[in-house]
């Protein structure tokens, strides 16, 4: 399901990476393929969430 673009993030707590993954793309659907400078701020954003609560293979090894 796709959600309209808020203009604050929740914190990545609240998200699992894979809602935060489905807000990346919907982000690039609605953009066409080309970022104004805001929505490159806002996957800029939603891209750092997105790394904070993915899961990091071999980073506990």
């Amino acid at each position: 399901m796709l959600h309209s673009m808020s203009t604050t993030l929740q914190p990545a707590t609240d998200r699992s990476a894979a809602d935060v993954n489905e807000e990346i793309r919907a982000l690039w659907l609605r953009s066409g393929g080309i970022l104004s400078t805001e929505q490159r701020l806002t996957y800029q954003q939603l891209v750092a969430e997105w790394a904070a609560v993915s899961p990091h293979p071999g980073r506990d090894a």
